[in-house]
Protein backbone atom coordinates (compact mmCIF):
# COMPACT_ATOMS: atom_id res chain seq x y z
CA UNK A 1 0.00 0.00 0.00
CA UNK A 2 2.80 2.43 0.62
CA UNK A 3 4.10 1.84 -3.22
CA UNK A 4 0.93 3.59 -4.08
CA UNK A 5 1.69 6.83 -2.14
CA UNK A 6 -1.72 7.09 -0.61
CA UNK A 7 -2.66 10.28 1.29
CA UNK A 8 -2.14 9.77 5.26
CA UNK A 9 -6.53 10.32 5.44
CA UNK A 10 -6.96 7.30 3.23
CA UNK A 11 -3.93 5.25 5.19
CA UNK A 12 -5.85 6.38 8.38
CA UNK A 13 -9.03 4.69 6.45
CA UNK A 14 -7.79 1.45 5.26
CA UNK A 15 -6.33 1.10 9.25
CA UNK A 16 -9.80 1.23 10.72
CA UNK A 17 -11.05 -0.83 7.69
CA UNK A 18 -8.97 -3.87 8.43
CA UNK A 19 -9.64 -3.08 12.42
CA UNK A 20 -13.05 -4.03 11.43
CA UNK A 21 -11.97 -7.16 9.71
CA UNK A 22 -9.65 -8.33 12.87
CA UNK A 23 -12.43 -7.64 15.70
CA UNK A 24 -14.64 -10.12 13.20
CA UNK A 25 -11.49 -12.53 13.08
CA UNK A 26 -10.92 -12.85 16.39
CA UNK A 27 -14.56 -13.53 17.32
CA UNK A 28 -14.38 -16.25 15.04
CA UNK A 29 -10.45 -17.47 15.53
CA UNK A 30 -10.50 -15.94 19.50
CA UNK A 31 -7.11 -18.45 19.99
CA UNK A 32 -5.14 -16.98 16.83
CA UNK A 33 -4.59 -13.41 18.02
CA UNK A 34 -3.79 -10.83 14.92
CA UNK A 35 -2.94 -14.64 13.38
CA UNK A 36 -7.04 -14.40 13.06
CA UNK A 37 -6.84 -12.56 9.28
CA UNK A 38 -4.69 -15.33 7.89
CA UNK A 39 -7.65 -17.90 8.98
CA UNK A 40 -9.94 -15.87 7.57
CA UNK A 41 -11.92 -17.75 4.37
CA UNK A 42 -13.95 -16.68 1.33
CA UNK A 43 -16.89 -17.64 3.72
CA UNK A 44 -15.60 -15.60 6.53
CA UNK A 45 -15.71 -12.61 3.84
CA UNK A 46 -19.21 -12.81 2.81
CA UNK A 47 -20.69 -13.00 6.46
CA UNK A 48 -18.66 -10.35 7.36
CA UNK A 49 -20.14 -8.36 4.58
CA UNK A 50 -23.47 -9.51 5.82
CA UNK A 51 -22.67 -8.40 9.25
CA UNK A 52 -22.11 -4.58 8.11
CA UNK A 53 -24.92 -4.89 6.27
CA UNK A 54 -26.66 -5.61 9.32
CA UNK A 55 -25.43 -3.11 11.13
CA UNK A 56 -26.92 -0.50 8.47
CA UNK A 57 -23.14 0.82 6.70
CA UNK A 58 -24.03 2.13 3.95
CA UNK A 59 -23.45 0.08 0.22
CA UNK A 60 -21.18 2.35 -0.21
CA UNK A 61 -19.22 2.21 2.67
CA UNK A 62 -18.87 -1.28 2.55
CA UNK A 63 -17.48 -1.42 -0.82
CA UNK A 64 -14.71 0.85 0.46
CA UNK A 65 -14.45 -1.03 3.45
CA UNK A 66 -13.98 -4.43 0.93
CA UNK A 67 -11.90 -2.57 -1.25
CA UNK A 68 -8.90 -1.99 1.93
CA UNK A 69 -9.16 -5.54 2.89
CA UNK A 70 -9.01 -6.67 -0.94
CA UNK A 71 -5.61 -4.27 -0.72
CA UNK A 72 -4.52 -5.92 2.07
CA UNK A 73 -4.98 -9.29 1.32
CA UNK A 74 -3.28 -8.84 -2.21
CA UNK A 75 -0.31 -7.52 -0.59
CA UNK A 76 -0.23 -10.78 1.69
CA UNK A 77 -0.30 -12.88 -1.64
CA UNK A 78 2.63 -10.84 -3.02
CA UNK A 79 4.41 -11.07 0.28
CA UNK A 80 4.38 -14.78 0.11
CA UNK A 81 2.63 -14.99 3.80
CA UNK A 82 -0.72 -16.37 1.97
CA UNK A 83 -0.97 -18.89 -1.26
CA UNK A 84 -4.41 -17.37 -1.91
CA UNK A 85 -6.61 -14.94 -1.65
CA UNK A 86 -10.11 -14.80 -0.30
CA UNK A 87 -11.15 -12.07 -1.61
CA UNK A 88 -10.84 -13.32 -5.18
CA UNK A 89 -14.51 -14.54 -5.63
CA UNK A 90 -15.86 -11.71 -3.14
CA UNK A 91 -18.66 -9.42 -5.49
CA UNK A 92 -18.71 -5.82 -4.53
CA UNK A 93 -22.12 -4.32 -2.79
CA UNK A 94 -24.40 -2.97 -5.48
CA UNK A 95 -24.64 0.55 -4.76
CA UNK A 96 -27.28 1.76 -6.98
CA UNK A 97 -27.75 5.56 -8.32
CA UNK A 98 -27.24 7.95 -5.17
CA UNK A 99 -28.17 11.48 -5.86
CA UNK A 100 -26.45 13.67 -3.71
CA UNK A 101 -28.13 16.40 -1.07
CA UNK A 102 -27.79 20.08 -2.74
CA UNK A 103 -28.76 23.34 -1.30
CA UNK A 104 -30.22 26.16 -3.45
CA UNK A 105 -29.01 29.28 -3.64
CA UNK A 106 -31.98 30.90 -1.13
CA UNK A 107 -31.00 27.51 1.26
CA UNK A 108 -27.56 29.32 1.56
CA UNK A 109 -28.37 32.58 2.11
CA UNK A 110 -30.05 31.21 5.03
CA UNK A 111 -27.24 29.05 6.88
CA UNK A 112 -24.79 32.52 6.09
CA UNK A 113 -27.94 34.55 7.57
CA UNK A 114 -27.70 32.09 10.97
CA UNK A 115 -24.23 33.22 11.66
CA UNK A 116 -24.06 35.77 14.32
CA UNK A 117 -21.54 37.82 13.21
CA UNK A 118 -21.12 39.46 16.65
CA UNK A 119 -19.60 36.13 17.71
CA UNK A 120 -15.53 35.83 17.66
CA UNK A 121 -15.62 33.14 14.97
CA UNK A 122 -18.89 35.01 13.08
CA UNK A 123 -17.00 36.61 10.14
CA UNK A 124 -14.85 32.83 9.73
CA UNK A 125 -17.26 30.85 9.56
CA UNK A 126 -19.46 33.17 6.97
CA UNK A 127 -15.80 33.32 4.82
CA UNK A 128 -15.88 29.71 5.10
CA UNK A 129 -19.84 28.82 3.75
CA UNK A 130 -18.64 31.71 0.86
CA UNK A 131 -15.50 30.05 -0.18
CA UNK A 132 -16.99 25.99 0.23
CA UNK A 133 -19.84 27.49 -2.00
CA UNK A 134 -18.12 29.66 -4.41
CA UNK A 135 -15.17 27.48 -5.28
CA UNK A 136 -17.00 24.03 -4.51
CA UNK A 137 -13.52 22.76 -2.32
CA UNK A 138 -13.49 19.62 -0.33
CA UNK A 139 -13.27 19.88 3.56
CA UNK A 140 -9.78 19.21 3.07
CA UNK A 141 -9.02 21.42 1.16
CA UNK A 142 -10.31 24.55 2.73
CA UNK A 143 -8.69 23.49 5.93
CA UNK A 144 -5.44 23.27 4.49
CA UNK A 145 -5.86 26.31 2.81
CA UNK A 146 -3.03 28.55 3.05
CA UNK A 147 -2.62 32.33 2.39
CA UNK A 148 0.37 31.58 0.09
CA UNK A 149 -2.36 29.98 -1.95
CA UNK A 150 -4.50 32.90 -2.10
CA UNK A 151 -4.83 35.05 -5.11
CA UNK A 152 -7.46 37.15 -4.73
CA UNK A 153 -6.30 39.87 -6.98
CA UNK A 154 -5.93 37.65 -9.99
CA UNK A 155 -9.19 36.19 -8.67
CA UNK A 156 -7.96 32.21 -8.03
CA UNK A 157 -7.27 29.69 -5.70
CA UNK A 158 -4.45 27.40 -5.78
CA UNK A 159 -5.63 23.77 -4.50
CA UNK A 160 -3.88 20.72 -4.29
CA UNK A 161 -6.15 17.85 -3.93
CA UNK A 162 -6.41 14.50 -4.44
CA UNK A 163 -3.16 12.83 -5.19
CA UNK A 164 -1.47 15.95 -4.58
CA UNK A 165 -2.48 17.17 -7.89
CA UNK A 166 -2.68 20.84 -8.02
CA UNK A 167 -5.24 22.76 -9.97
CA UNK A 168 -6.42 26.19 -10.45
CA UNK A 169 -9.74 27.10 -9.01
CA UNK A 170 -11.80 30.87 -9.77
CA UNK A 171 -13.20 32.66 -6.33
CA UNK A 172 -16.25 35.01 -6.45
CA UNK A 173 -15.86 38.61 -5.44
CA UNK A 174 -18.03 38.28 -2.67
CA UNK A 175 -15.60 35.21 -1.31
CA UNK A 176 -13.07 37.66 -1.75
CA UNK A 177 -14.73 40.39 0.35
CA UNK A 178 -15.79 37.62 2.74
CA UNK A 179 -12.01 36.71 3.09
CA UNK A 180 -10.54 40.35 3.81
CA UNK A 181 -13.22 41.15 6.20
CA UNK A 182 -11.60 37.79 8.20
CA UNK A 183 -8.41 38.91 7.65
CA UNK A 184 -9.51 42.02 9.88
CA UNK A 185 -10.40 39.41 13.08
CA UNK A 186 -7.54 36.91 11.87
CA UNK A 187 -4.67 39.45 12.31
CA UNK A 188 -5.40 40.74 15.88
CA UNK A 189 -4.89 36.21 17.00
CA UNK A 190 -2.14 35.12 19.02
CA UNK A 191 -1.12 32.68 16.06
CA UNK A 192 0.85 29.52 16.77
CA UNK A 193 4.29 29.00 15.82
CA UNK A 194 3.88 26.89 12.45
CA UNK A 195 0.43 27.98 11.91
CA UNK A 196 0.92 31.30 10.53
CA UNK A 197 0.01 30.38 6.81
CA UNK A 198 -3.53 28.49 7.40
CA UNK A 199 -6.00 30.48 6.13
CA UNK A 200 -8.47 29.10 8.84
CA UNK A 201 -7.80 29.25 12.15
CA UNK A 202 -9.33 28.88 15.85
CA UNK A 203 -9.48 31.20 18.68
CA UNK A 204 -6.50 29.58 20.11
CA UNK A 205 -4.58 30.14 16.79
CA UNK A 206 -4.09 26.98 15.37
CA UNK A 207 -5.96 26.08 11.90
CA UNK A 208 -9.37 24.01 11.85
CA UNK A 209 -10.00 20.66 11.48
CA UNK A 210 -12.14 18.49 9.12
CA UNK A 211 -14.63 17.78 12.29
CA UNK A 212 -14.74 21.31 14.03
CA UNK A 213 -16.29 22.93 10.30
CA UNK A 214 -18.53 19.85 9.81
CA UNK A 215 -19.62 20.15 13.81
CA UNK A 216 -20.28 24.63 12.84
CA UNK A 217 -22.10 23.75 9.39
CA UNK A 218 -24.29 21.24 10.74
CA UNK A 219 -25.49 23.97 13.69
CA UNK A 220 -25.34 26.63 11.43
CA UNK A 221 -27.94 24.31 8.90
CA UNK A 222 -29.62 23.92 12.85
CA UNK A 223 -30.34 27.49 13.65
CA UNK A 224 -31.69 28.03 10.08
CA UNK A 225 -34.25 25.78 10.16
CA UNK A 226 -33.04 23.84 7.08
CA UNK A 227 -34.31 20.26 7.53
CA UNK A 228 -31.76 18.67 4.82
CA UNK A 229 -28.72 16.44 6.18
CA UNK A 230 -26.03 18.96 5.56
CA UNK A 231 -22.13 19.06 5.52
CA UNK A 232 -18.99 20.71 3.84
CA UNK A 233 -19.78 18.46 1.31
CA UNK A 234 -22.96 19.69 0.37
CA UNK A 235 -21.88 22.89 -0.45
CA UNK A 236 -19.02 21.42 -2.84
CA UNK A 237 -22.48 19.30 -4.41
CA UNK A 238 -24.09 22.62 -3.90
CA UNK A 239 -21.77 24.68 -6.24
CA UNK A 240 -21.22 21.85 -8.67
CA UNK A 241 -24.81 21.55 -9.20
CA UNK A 242 -25.29 25.76 -9.41
CA UNK A 243 -23.03 25.55 -12.45
CA UNK A 244 -24.42 22.95 -14.21
CA UNK A 245 -27.72 24.76 -13.83
CA UNK A 246 -26.46 27.98 -15.23
CA UNK A 247 -24.98 26.82 -18.11
CA UNK A 248 -21.74 25.45 -17.36
CA UNK A 249 -20.45 22.31 -19.88
CA UNK A 250 -19.74 19.04 -17.50
CA UNK A 251 -15.99 19.01 -18.32
CA UNK A 252 -15.14 22.54 -16.77
CA UNK A 253 -16.64 21.71 -13.51
CA UNK A 254 -15.19 18.27 -13.81
CA UNK A 255 -11.22 20.34 -13.85
CA UNK A 256 -13.03 22.81 -10.73
CA UNK A 257 -14.00 19.91 -8.71
CA UNK A 258 -10.74 18.24 -9.25
CA UNK A 259 -12.60 14.52 -10.37
CA UNK A 260 -10.40 12.36 -11.79
CA UNK A 261 -12.64 11.05 -14.19
CA UNK A 262 -15.76 12.81 -15.69
CA UNK A 263 -18.22 9.92 -14.78
CA UNK A 264 -18.05 11.12 -11.41
CA UNK A 265 -18.93 14.38 -12.23
CA UNK A 266 -21.82 13.07 -14.01
CA UNK A 267 -24.31 12.46 -10.92
CA UNK A 268 -24.97 16.04 -11.66
CA UNK A 269 -26.38 15.62 -14.37
CA UNK A 270 -28.58 12.65 -12.72
CA UNK A 271 -29.58 15.39 -9.85
CA UNK A 272 -30.58 17.78 -12.54
CA UNK A 273 -32.64 15.77 -14.44
CA UNK A 274 -34.61 14.48 -11.06
CA UNK A 275 -35.36 18.06 -10.73
CA UNK A 276 -36.82 17.72 -14.37
CA UNK A 277 -39.34 15.15 -13.43
CA UNK A 278 -39.80 16.76 -10.03
CA UNK A 279 -41.11 19.87 -11.82
CA UNK A 280 -42.61 18.01 -14.56
CA UNK A 281 -44.69 15.43 -12.13
CA UNK A 282 -46.01 19.24 -10.21
CA UNK A 283 -45.97 21.71 -12.89
CA UNK A 284 -47.76 20.61 -15.92
CA UNK A 285 -50.99 20.82 -16.05
CA UNK A 286 -51.77 17.06 -16.94
CA UNK A 287 -50.38 16.33 -13.06
CA UNK A 288 -51.78 19.12 -10.79
CA UNK A 289 -54.23 18.35 -8.84
CA UNK A 290 -57.44 20.47 -9.38
CA UNK A 291 -57.98 22.88 -5.89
Amino acid sequence: MLERSYSENTLDAYMRDIDKLLLFALRKYPDEGEGALLRVSREDLQEFLVELYDLGIHPRSQSRILSGVRTFYRFLLLDGTLDTDPTELIESPRLGEHIPEVLSVEEVDMLIAAIDLSEPEGQRNKAIIEVLFSCGLRVSELVALRLSDLHLEEGYLRIVGKGNKERLVPISSRAVQELKYWYIDRNVLKIKPGEEDFVFLNRRGAHLTRTMILIMIKRMALKAGIKKTVSPHTLRHSFATALLEGGADLRSIQVMLGHEKIATTEIYTHLDMSRIRHDILNCHPRNMKKE
